[in-house]
């Protein structure tokens, strides 16, 4: 594998409505990597789970305001990302921005580049619609896309804290 890309040729290409059943599954295996990350904080993937992402990514194709891109390795669709751009945020206290919403590999594909190639594909699409800067949130726990992402050109700004009711005080 080389830093630049995968040890096999990987096109990146806008999600169709074909893909959404896969992507599906994809945001399944999302939502259940970071429940295991932390089952207090991240909502358990549910059977319903891969139809509902699913849904859920169907009605972001062809937003003008959205990137939904897939990685196709040897054919399969071997990962995505989802991106949008926002305007002023006071919640998170920021201006307009692009936000990554998701990136997904699939485990069986991860180390040979791909996350890197959609996460490149997503910004310049970004870029290319405004954005002067880009957000990310990543688990706590998930050193691996900690490490791409500061690879890339992120740095840390914020950290969520979360407290469950009952917590002594």
């Amino acid at each position: 594998m080389s830093k630049d890309g995968p040890s096999s040729p990987t096109q990146i290409r806008p999600a169709t409505a074909a893909d959404v059943r896969a992507l599906g599954g994809f945001g399944a295996r999302l939502t259940a990597l970071h429940h295991e990350f932390d089952p207090r904080r991240f909502i358990a993937p549910t059977p319903g789970t891969p139809a509902a992402y699913a849904a859920f990514l169907r009605s972001q194709i062809g937003r003008p305001e959205t990137v939904l891109l897939v990685a196709l390795t040897e054919d399969n669709l071997s990962g995505y990302v989802w991106a949008g751009v926002e305007g002023t945020d006071y919640m998170s206290l920021r201006g307009p921005a692009g936000v990554v919403y998701d990136l997904f590999v699939d485990p069986a594909r991860r180390r040979n580049g791909i996350g890197r190639l959609l996460l490149r594909a997503g910004l310049t699409l970004l870029e290319q619609m405004g954005a002067e800067r880009v957000v990310l949130s990543t688990a706590h726990r998930n050193e691996a896309a900690q490490a791409l992402f500061t690879s890339l050109g992120f740095r840390p700004t914020m950290i969520e804290m979360t407290r469950e009711s009952g917590t002594p005080t």
